[in-house]
């Protein structure tokens, strides 16, 4: 059976070496993975933090966003994606979707405005470019920071920009284990505003300003004031280096996947019932390769029997009681009822079906 995920690891020939250094904690190979990042992206104001949740926590305390706010997002999407909001103390204002993409609708979000939410969150579902200009341009109208949740987008483009070069306010990426590039586990932030980038470092460090916080003997400096409440959140070393060494191989892989999206464009999909999902002007990085089916559950099956571990990725998080009471989303429920994706990752070869 041909997995829907598979984590990358390339060598890693310093590792052994890194582990020994008594250099662990966030340092030079931290540096030199976000630059690695940087320079990829095209953007100047990123950090890399320890977990996707602590990006997303990052990002909303960077802004100012506080229990009991409440802020805008789509249930289509991982639970990696929503429960650090319920995790803050945020009140989640469900969004519907766009059935042919799954991602955020900016209708359904400019009716959400009376909420008065601090945030808007537009998840780029599956590696799938969701509104960005149409929902930005709603969050510059009401002065409201918008999100862009890549948790599964990084290396997508769209109008031949990379997703966090995209001029929205804030993005977040997801360098977990099945996602790109892998970490392990780690993420990072993307901030349009270089004052917001400045506090990020503070906040994502335990408030602490490290170009002050020590003296020349190396101890802790009493003058050295505390002003921001922080998360510790900095990426070690073990995982900056992983990085470093997956984005030696980013590019690549890209291409292997697009490649493979092309081969199951070829395919003869007709035959389960499925048809791809069009992205417009977007190039996606297809993490999966997605596709909308008459009939979802016979369609999984068949693939299956066929080899190729199909699978519907994630379902509604509207529906789970721990977000609050459910909502009607018509949306949702169709692009839900009918989303199938299926292998398209560096490890697939020869699609013939």
């Amino acid at each position: 059976m041909i997995p829907l995920y598979k984590p990358f690891m390339p060598e890693l020939p310093e590792l052994d070496e890194i582990l020994r250094s008594g250099k662990l904690s966030y340092g030079k190979y931290g540096v030199e993975f976000e630059k690695s990042l940087k320079d990829f992206l095209g953007v100047k104001n990123l950090i890399t933090v320890n977990t996707f949740g602590m990006a997303l926590s990052v990002a909303l305390s960077t802004l100012g966003i506080k229990a009991g706010d409440k802020v805008i997002a789509s249930p289509m999407a991982c639970l990696a994606s929503t429960q650090p909001l319920l995790s803050m103390g945020i009140k989640v204002i469900w969004g519907d979707v766009e059935p042919s993409t799954g991602t955020l609708s900016p209708e359904s979000v400019r009716k959400l405005i009376k909420h008065k939410p601090k945030a808007i969150i537009n998840n780029h579902f599956c590696g799938f470019i969701g509104f960005v200009d149409e929902i930005n341009a709603i969050g510059k109208e009401f002065e409201i920071p918008v999100i862009d949740d890549c948790i599964e987008a990084f290396g997508s483009e769209y109008k031949g920009k990379k997703t966090g070069n995209l001029g929205t306010d804030v993005t977040v990426f997801s360098f977990g284990p099945v996602r790109l590039p892998n970490t392990i586990d780690g993420g990072a932030v993307i901030f349009k505003d270089e004052k917001l980038y400045k506090k990020s470092l503070l906040v994502r460090d335990l408030g602490i300003d490290r170009s002050k916080f020590r003296d020349e003997l190396g101890e802790i400096n009493p003058e050295c004031d505390i002003t921001t409440v922080g998360y510790n959140a900095t990426m070690d070393e073990v995982k900056s280096y992983i990085g470093i060494q997956q984005m030696k191989n980013i590019e690549w892989i890209l291409k292997k996947q697009r490649e493979n999206a092309e081969a199951w464009n070829r395919s003869n999909l007709e035959q389960f019932g499925l048809r791809p999902i069009v992205n417009a002007d977007a190039k996606p990085n297809y993490w999966v390769y997605g596709t909308l089916a008459e009939n979802k559950r016979e369609a999984i099956i068949l693939l299956r029997e066929k080899g190729f571990y199909a699978s519907g990725v994630h379902i509604n998080n509207n529906r789970y009681s721990v977000f609050g009471d459910s909502c009607k989303l018509p949306g949702v429920d169709k692009f839900n009822n009918s989303f199938v994706a299926l292998p398209s990752g560096w490890w697939v070869d020869g699609i013939c079906i």
